[in-house]
């Protein structure tokens, strides 16, 4: 899914990942084909509008296995809007039905009567103090589950269900958000998050000296 130009987010670690002096290569996976979790180190996976998230919603129920082993063994994600809703146990789509997530993540969505949350929002991560900006555009609320912890508390905007002040969440080394743009070229802290953390799985034992002397600021 890539209805808000999500695969950008791509881009945005291709080029952190050769100011690191690391090769990053994508290989995108699609309905029918299987996750094997030990091929990859970072999985993307972007927004949709209801009707594809219905159709995703189905074929991700045959990757469950595997991206939940991913994620338990500590795999980087960035997870976007409906990717983000489709990790949970379940979505709550605009005309009622209830798509199917795979559970790997707590949190569930639910939806909004005729209303969206559209706007600018600025979000502050509790832990690093970091503060991000983005766009949301979602009819869904989420509301985050055991182990969960949210990438910030809202700022500005409305956040994961405008209630609680928190938007996206953190999960191990995934990251989830409402955030749309895409994320990591907006806020790039949070894309050399995700490659530190891949490249310790990968690599436990390297000098990652020089990956993580690489300066990022809020923008490339």
């Amino acid at each position: 899914m890539n209805t808000y130009g999500d695969l950008g987010n791509i881009l945005v670690l291709k080029y952190l990942a050769n100011k690191m002096g690391v090769k990053l290569t994508s290989e995108v996976v699609s309905l029918g084909q299987d996750f094997d979790p030990d091929k990859f180190d970072i999985v993307v996976f972007g927004g949709g509008q209801d009707f594809e998230q219905s159709i995703v919603s189905k074929d991700i129920q045959t990757k469950k296995k595997g991206l939940t082993q991913f994620i338990e063994n500590g795999g980087s994600v960035v997870a976007i809007c409906g990717g983000y809703q489709l990790l949970g146990r379940y979505y709550i789509g605009a005309n009622g039905e209830k798509l199917a997530g795979i559970g790997a993540l707590d949190h569930y969505t639910d939806k909004q009567k005729d209303h969206r949350f559209i706007g600018n929002v600025v979000i502050q991560n509790e832990e690093t103090g970091e503060k991000y900006h983005g766009f949301e555009n979602h009819q869904g609320i989420t509301f985050l589950g055991k182990g969960e912890r949210p990438l910030g508390k809202v700022l500005e905007g409305h956040g994961n269900n405008g209630q609680d002040h928190t938007e996206g969440a953190i999960y191990k080394n995934v990251y989830c958000t409402y955030f749309h743009g895409p994320i990591l070229a907006r806020n790039n802290e949070i894309a050399k998050h995700v490659l530190m953390n891949a490249l310790e799985r990968k690599y436990p034992n390297a000098d990652l000296s020089q990956a993580q002397s690489v300066k990022v600021g809020s923008t490339f």
